[in-house]
């Protein structure tokens, strides 16, 4: 059996581009074992992966005692390999207290994290142009794997999981929306009024917001057809919500690249962030989608312009099927 470390503790569009790579590498290297390093918020949905094997958490707020708590532990296995997918002095310091034979790390680490390794991953031909995926596939080679996703991501199902209203009437899938994003300036500000769209073209379509933090909805839509997940919506439970979507429209952010991976159909709503870079991957995938917001500048979007790309992609899609 060969043991792996993966270091990678956050954030969760990271996360999903690193546990890709983990089943990639499991559907290549026979007997691979692999155990991960990753903060508290974002533990719940790699321990729920198929592909990761143990999980030790790092608590962000338990200061030098809780790191060098954790590091004792990891330290009580002695590894083949330990890949830093992270690349900050964070990260570089675990990988200084981890037992392992290679210790590999990006060559575009920061934070002089990259004194630590013993193999450094160089970049892809396009370097720091690539995509966030095509970079992270670089540690392949490491075990003779093929840098090219393969295998299919999965995730273990939650029992207390409730998601009547996500079937939808007569088996018709709701669009499942993410409005919120981690950084402001990734947010777009029309989602109400594309709901509303949405929502008024088709009485029996279903719309779901999710996302951790509240976006209040003002009671405007018809109950019978919209739910607000928002701030109710565990990590657990995301990869079996986004699964039971017909489309999911989001933000650039964590729930964009988990629906890609997990193969549906996806529209994702930029605004300053490159999708060449961070967009739904990969971007000429028949189910991945983009709308890029003038000059980079979301405010400069509407949900008319939105709704209008939204429903020729759709056409398009029905039309090929």
């Amino acid at each position: 059996m060969t043991e792996l470390l993966i270091i990678k503790p956050s954030s969760l569009g990271d996360i999903v581009h690193a546990l890709q790579v983990a089943t990639t590498l499991k559907a290549q290297v026979e007997g691979l074992r692999i155990s991960w390093i990753v903060g508290d918020i974002f533990a719940p949905i790699v321990r729920a992966c198929e592909a990761v094997d143990h999980v030790y958490v790092f608590e962000r707020k338990g200061g030098t005692k809780g790191f060098l708590k954790l590091m004792k532990e990891v330290r009580k296995t002695k590894f083949d390999y330990a890949f830093d997918m992270q690349g900050l002095l964070r990260t570089g310091l675990m990988m200084s207290r981890v037992h392992a034979k290679v210790k590999a790390g990006r060559s575009d680490a920061r934070e002089w994290s990259g004194m630590f390794y013993n193999r450094k991953v160089a970049l892809p031909p396009d370097g720091r142009r690539s995509h966030a995926i095509d970079i992270l596939l670089q540690f392949c080679p490491v075990l003779d794997a093929k840098p090219e996703l393969r295998g299919t991501l999965k995730f273990r199902e939650v029992d207390e999981l409730k998601l009547s209203f996500a079937e939808g009437r007569g088996g018709a899938k709701p669009f499942l929306m993410f409005p919120d994003s981690r950084r402001a300036e990734k947010c777009w500000g029309g989602f109400k009024q594309l709901t509303e769209m949405i929502l008024r073209e088709n009485k029996a379509r279903k719309v779901i917001w999710a996302g951790n933090n509240r976006v209040p909805d003002r009671n405007a839509y018809p109950p019978e057809q919209f739910l607000n997940l928002t701030a109710n919506t565990s990590l657990v439970s995301l990869p079996a919500l986004i699964k039971r979507a017909d489309w999911v429209i989001t933000n650039d952010s964590g729930p964009m690249h988990l629906a890609a991976a997990l193969g549906v159909r996806t529209l994702g709503i930029f605004g300053p962030t490159d999708p060449r870079l961070f967009g739904p991957y990969p971007l000429t995938g028949p189910t991945n989608f983009v709308v890029q917001a003038p000059v980079g500048d979301l405010k400069l979007l509407s949900a008319k312009d939105v709704y209008a790309r939204f429903q020729k992609i759709r056409a398009r899609f029905e039309k090929g099927r």
